[in-house]
């Protein structure tokens, strides 16, 4: 498979063999090969901040897994587990009643914040777009995911992909966009708007706040940035190359490893 899928649903993307940016990520230190493989094949856990996430995407970009909102304070009841499991076995996304009101302010936040509301506009865009190429440097084929396409125009694509986070101060997003390897994946997902000829693009990230009142960021990682993730991408790539060659998914080492404290820890009890 190569080139755009609209419409696709979230399981069969999710599916797919094609590596993702977020499976590059797991191949990579803090991860290993052997973590990648395990939730290759057994997916991730869910989580109340993975509800969380899809349902603030769904209600934002107008597309997604069906919101499921239980009248609940918390999920420590019976009753409460037993709809959220519920709803996750049926595809639905469980919230809490104080949850979903929080994703509707946000929402708002959104539609009247002047450049994220542009980015995301329904009138000139495309939500939850596939993406699947072949990279021919490694032998292996890549996928991405949009949150959002933009139409093409005479000028460069705004490709915005939108995240939740606890601050959108810009110190905060530098340190996140470290963290969570942000930068890996707007270099990912700008080859692939590459590969698939989708014309001059710019990748932004609308990072909007978890409370009120919902405060909104939107930020271009600069080229340097995407130039260490692009470079981490290709390291992951080779290893998913070479791990795929030979079906062997290694763990942290497989050497007996000599480990020395953290420097804080040294430094505290030089002192």
């Amino acid at each position: 498979m190569s080139g755009l899928v609209t419409g696709m649903p979230e399981a069969a993307y999710h599916a797919h063999p094609a590596l993702s940016v977020s499976g590059a990520k797991k191949l990579l230190p803090p991860y290993c090969p052997a973590i990648y493989k395990y939730e290759r094949d057994n997916g991730q856990p869910p989580k109340a901040a993975f509800d969380f996430g899809h349902a603030a995407h769904s209600l934002v970009l107008g597309v997604g897994e069906p919101v499921v909102v239980v009248d609940a304070p918390n999920w420590m009841t019976k009753a409460a587990k037993e709809q959220r499991d519920v709803a996750r076995a049926a595809g639905q996304v469980p919230v809490l009643a104080a949850e979903w009101k929080q994703i509707e302010g946000m929402a708002a936040a959104i539609k009247a914040h002047p450049i994220a509301s542009a980015l995301l506009d329904p009138q000139h865009g495309t939500p939850e777009v596939s993406l699947f190429w072949d990279d021919e440097q490694h032998g292996i084929q890549r996928r991405g995911r949009l949150d959002w396409l933009p139409d093409a125009t005479d000028g460069r694509r705004l490709v915005a992909d939108f995240k939740t986070c606890g601050s959108a101060e810009p110190g905060a997003i530098r340190k996140a966009v470290a963290n969570y390897g942000y930068h890996q994946q707007a270099a990912w997902y700008l080859d692939g708007l590459e590969a698939l000829d989708l014309g001059d693009a710019a990748f932004l990230f609308i990072f909007q706040e978890k409370t009120a009142p919902y405060l909104v960021t939107v930020v271009e990682l600069d080229p340097e940035a995407l130039a260490i993730g692009r470079g981490l991408n290709d390291r992951a790539m080779q290893v998913f190359a070479e791990c795929t060659a030979t079906d062997t998914w290694p763990s942290y080492t497989s050497d007996v490893e000599l480990i020395s404290l953290p420097g804080w820890a040294t430094r505290e009890y030089a002192a």
